[in-house]
């Protein structure tokens, strides 16, 4: 019984991991494929890294917490929902229950008949990618939000200053505000 979970990964973190490592205790002979979504965005924002860049941070934290059959897999975005399952099941090796907490994606999955369930969410507020994010931002502390494969990894790719950069191209292209 393969399963699915379908993130973004922006950047993988300890609440990501959390969910892996219980699905892998709870069905340790299952493959377990992380369909890494909006593979196709990079440098912004909201996916700062490249599907690459994901796909290694997943790696090393796997690699790290010894959790074996995992597959992380890139997933561009086609924009048709209606087709989006058809699109997943042509891509990536089969499965056969998909793990969300997403309405959406369980409402698409469900639909098509596939098994759903919704894994425990381990302390949302705080372990979320934007979070992260905004915390490498501002400066706080960042790294205990992430496994420490993954903090390394993105001292290693200069992730606080790419951020940086963003927010500032973000800045300068925003409208000029006008004064009341």
């Amino acid at each position: 019984m393969a399963g699915l979970i379908v993130g973004r990964f922006q950047p993988f973190h300890r609440g990501h991991l959390a969910v892996v490592s219980d699905l892998r205790r709870a069905h340790p002979d299952a493959p377990l494929i992380l369909a890494i979504g909006s593979a196709q965005e990079s440098y912004t924002s909201e996916n700062p890294f490249t599907a690459g860049e994901r796909i290694e941070m997943i790696l090393q934290a796997l690699v790290e917490a010894h959790l074996e059959r995992c597959l992380p897999v890139p997933v561009a975005d086609i924009h048709q929902h209606a087709q989006w399952v058809a699109y997943l099941r042509g891509l990536l090796p089969p499965f056969d229950v998909v793990y969300t907490n997403n309405p959406l994606t369980r409402l698409l999955f469900e639909r098509e008949g596939v098994r759903v369930e919704s894994p425990p969410l381990v302390n949302r507020e705080r372990f979320q990618g934007a979070v992260v994010r905004r915390r490498i931002l501002e400066g706080g502390n960042w790294k205990e939000l992430v496994p420490p494969a993954v903090a390394q990894y993105l001292q290693t790719i200069a992730a606080p200053e790419r951020l940086h950069r963003i927010a500032e191209r973000d800045a300068a292209s925003e409208p000029a505000r006008s004064k009341p």
